[in-house]
C-alpha cells in the first residue's frame, strides 16, 4: 500500500492544477479519463460551471472551522476524481475551502483512470465509485482514514431511487444535483469534521 500511495503522490495534483487540467481538456473538446464521448464532455462543461460557483457559494461554518483548527496532527486529503464525475464536482470545491481554512490539512487530486493500483484499494461495493478522500497522516503517509463518494443523504437517495425505479437515470441525476443545492455542503462538512476528530481520539 505505501508504494501505490507513494506513486499516486508523485502523480498528484493541487486543487487549482487539477481544474486547470480539466479545463485545458475542455479546450480540445475532450474530458479527463480513459473514455472519450460527447457526454462525458457535456457532463464535464457543466461541472466547471457549478464548480465555478461553489468556489462563490461554499462556506465553513465557524463552528467547523474552529474544529479543523483543533486538529493535532497533520494530515493530506488525497481524493480520487474525474471531470466528468458530478458528484466530484460537487464536494471537491468543499474539500478546497476546507483545507483552506486549516493549516493541517492539505488536499491532493489523482485522476482515478491515471491511478488504478490506488482506485483498486478503496472499491465501494466493488465499484470505482469517486470522490473518493483517503486520509493519510502527513509524516508517515499511513492511510488513516477514507470517506466517499457521498455524502449519507445523497448516498440515501440514489439507494431509494435505484430501489424504486431499478436505474439511475437523468432525473436521479437532477435530484441528486437538487439536493447538494439545498444541503450547501454542510453535511459533507460535518461527516468529515466527525471523521477527522475520531482519527485523533
Amino acid at each position: 500500500m505505501k508504494t501505490i500511495i507513494a506513486k499516486s503522490l508523485l502523480n498528484s495534483y493541487s486543487y487549482s492544477g487539477y481544474r486547470k487540467i480539466v479545463s485545458d481538456l475542455l479546450l480540445e473538446g475532450k474530458s479527463s479519463g480513459n473514455d472519450q464521448s460527447e457526454a462525458l464532455t457535456n457532463y464535464s462543461t457543466l461541472n466547471e460551471t457549478r464548480m465555478n460557483r461553489l468556489e462563490k457559494t461554499i462556506l465553513v461554518p465557524l463552528e467547523i472551522q474552529q474544529k479543523l483548527e483543533s486538529l493535532k496532527n497533520e494530515y493530506i486529503w488525497v481524493v480520487i476524481a474525474e471531470g466528468w464525475c458530478g458528484d466530484a464536482a460537487q464536494l471537491l470545491p468543499i474539500f478546497h475551502k476546507m483545507a483552506s481554512v486549516s493549516n493541517k490539512i492539505e488536499v491532493k487530486i489523482v485522476f482515478r483512470d491515471e491511478n488504478e493500483d490506488l482506485m483498486n484499494q478503496f472499491l465501494t461495493n466493488g465499484s470505482k465509485s469517486i470522490p473518493k478522500l483517503i486520509v493519510l497522516d502527513k509524516n508517515t503517509l499511513n492511510v488513516e482514514g477514507n470517506w466517499g463518494p457521498r455524502p449519507k443523504g445523497a448516498t440515501e437517495l440514489i439507494k431509494n431511487y435505484k430501489a424504486e425505479f431499478g436505474l439511475v437515470d437523468e432525473t436521479a441525476k437532477t435530484e441528486l444535483q437538487l439536493w447538494y443545492l439545498h444541503d450547501k455542503g454542510l453535511s459533507t462538512q460535518l461527516e468529515l469534521v466527525t471523521l477527522m476528530l475520531d482519527l485523533e481520539e
